[in-house]
């Protein structure tokens, strides 16, 4: 396989499946750093199954998986899904601390104020994550963007990010996609919207078994 040596995140030949069932066959794909990849796919071709295997939540039993140019599972992703993993007894500042602290950072108040701010949540730190409905359950999720960077999670695997969001919160998440990949970032993403900040594309319906 080609630019394995440049590739942040390559995949050669992968068999995406569900259990015992193969979905695609053959998927292949060479992610550089600065490039954002939208993956597309008809229903039930394994979009969200294929992220939960290069985040580690399922194997790979057949094809490689390169992480800069190593056989490896990308090390220390970011991976955002529907799974939320929000606490409904913390409050939304708790679940934020919580969820960067995983990744090795303690926010100051000033950026957990920021993070907030930016998706919109201002005012909402002390209130118990039980109180808010699931956009904004998914918006605590999202804020994690505002302060991680490529030196901590250099490749994040986004399902489905812009679902429940407004086009300004939209906007902003396009911008702050284009920022982390101009950084030396990847992203490998779904999304059912057009995704504009796109410069690679990933159709899981070409590999169908």
């Amino acid at each position: 396989m080609k630019a394995l040596n440049t590739a942040l995140l390559a995949l050669d030949e992968l068999t995406v499946q569900r259990g015992e069932i193969p979905l695609c066959e053959g998927v292949s794909l060479n992610l550089a750093a600065g490039s954002i990849c939208h993956l597309i796919g008809a229903n039930g071709t394994g979009k969200t199954t294929l992220l939960m295997q290069l985040a580690g939540l399922l194997p790979v039993l057949t094809g490689e998986t390169y992480y800069r140019g190593a056989v490896s599972l990308p090390i220390q992703p970011l991976y955002v899904s529907h799974q939320l993993g929000i606490h409904p007894n913390l409050t939304v500042a708790q679940n934020l601390i919580f969820l960067l602290n995983l990744y090795g950072i303690s926010p100051s108040t000033a950026d957990i104020d920021d993070a907030l701010t930016w998706v919109g949540l201002q005012g909402f730190e002390t209130i118990s994550s039980s109180h808010l409905s699931a956009g904004q359950t998914r918006r605590i999720t999202l804020a994690r963007l505002y302060l991680l960077t490529p030196n901590v999670t250099p490749l994040w695997l986004l399902d489905e990010p812009f679902t429940a969001l407004d086009v300004d919160m939209v906007a902003r998440m396009e911008d702050r996609l284009r920022e982390f990949a101009h950084e030396g970032g990847a992203i490998l993403m779904t999304s059912h919207q057009a995704v504009g900040v796109a410069n690679q594309v990933l159709d899981l319906s070409d590999y169908m078994v």
